[in-house]
């Protein structure tokens, strides 16, 4: 991104540099028949020694290339700036406009460089022209700039995957920063960034294009009656919703999900974005956990049992467990489709 020079930067080296540039380079302008006509100084062999009068002869050219990169530089700082104020609104429009900022600086760089050429005497036109340079380029490895470009533009244009995206690039999850004439950025949730060049980009998963679905474990006793657990949880299931405001859709008791040794686990699911996933996770598992606690409800944990196990446990009468399987028939009903990968 593109940052705004504040007063405390033209304070500083920096603006000192800079503005010593612009003076140089205006100067340049109003006296540049002095240094750039055929009757200039530099150009009069006066100091009685060839290689200093050589070297003199050299410094228009110097003066030409500072002031050709100085106003290159200028340049895409404004193209950027103004780029930058209008890449705001749609991920499609920031994901274009950064896209833009990128060809933008590197055209930029490459018509800096060929006028320098110009200013050393350099014939860039047949340079530009010459098949002998051109497949020296590639053998240089223009071959991989070109698939990099050229697979940037695809992912845009096929709005793969836009800036502010989460995705899966080579088993590596992040959030999509920029996308680049060459590369990619992402930046996983620690900060860590992620350099792709995109023609090595082979499989995406993109994790925003769709809601996400958030996985709930929670495991009972085997000695609890089922039934009243399910009905505790239908009697609370509205609440748990009003107390996660990042639920989209949900969340839903998809039934018992296993058998486990010394717990019968329980799976509740939700609809939210990707970026909430985790948020959404652990605010079930506490209002879970406040719920069946507030019901007398064990959720197991590692221990030794050293007295008898005596099968003891309170009835439920027909219409509890009726009412019951009903309540979990229609939740399995509103969830259908959302499953769990069981691989």
């Amino acid at each position: 991104m593109t940052r705004a020079l504040t007063k405390q930067d033209f304070m500083g080296p920096k603006g000192i540099i800079i503005i010593a540039l612009a003076v140089f380079t205006v100067l340049t302008w109003v006296f540049s028949d002095q240094i750039y006509g055929a009757d200039a100084v530099f150009y009069q062999n006066n100091f009685g020694n060839s290689a200093l009068n050589t070297a003199v002869s050299y410094i228009p050219a110097v003066i030409k290339t500072i002031v050709i990169m100085f106003c290159a530089w200028l340049i895409n700082f404004v193209v950027q700036i103004v780029l930058e104020y209008f890449a705001k609104g749609s991920k499609e429009v920031i994901t274009a406009m950064k896209l833009i900022k990128s060809l933008v600086k590197y055209l930029i760089f490459i018509v800096a460089i060929l006028l320098c050429l110009s200013a050393w005497g350099v014939n860039t036109a047949t340079l530009i022209a010459s098949a002998g340079i051109l497949s020296l380029i590639i053998g240089l490895g223009a071959q991989s700039l070109i698939a990099d470009i050229i697979a940037g533009l695809f992912m845009v244009f096929e709005n793969d995957f836009e800036v502010g995206d989460i995705v899966v690039i080579d088993g590596w999850r992040g959030t999509v920063t920029e996308i680049g004439m060459r590369t990619t950025k992402l930046v996983d949730y620690r900060g860590n960034i992620k350099i792709v060049n995109n023609s090595k980009i082979s499989t995406v998963i993109n994790q925003s294009k769709k809601t996400s679905v958030a996985l709930c474990y929670i495991g009972v006793e085997y000695g609890d009656d089922l039934s009243r657990i399910e009905l505790v949880i239908r009697d609370n299931i509205d609440r748990v919703k009003s107390h996660i405001p990042q639920i989209i859709n949900g969340p839903f008791y998809k039934g018992v999900d296993s058998l486990g040794e010394s717990s019968v686990n329980l799976l509740f699911m939700a609809d939210c974005k990707e970026e909430d996933l985790f948020i959404v996770q652990r605010a079930m598992n506490r209002e879970w956990k406040i719920v069946f606690d507030e019901n007398h409800i064990n959720i197991p944990f590692p221990q030794v049992t050293v007295s008898q196990y005596e099968a003891h446990q309170e009835t439920m009468d027909r219409a509890t467990v009726r009412e019951a399987r009903q309540f979990a028939d229609t939740q399995s009903e509103l969830s259908k489709g959302m499953e769990v990968d069981q691989e």
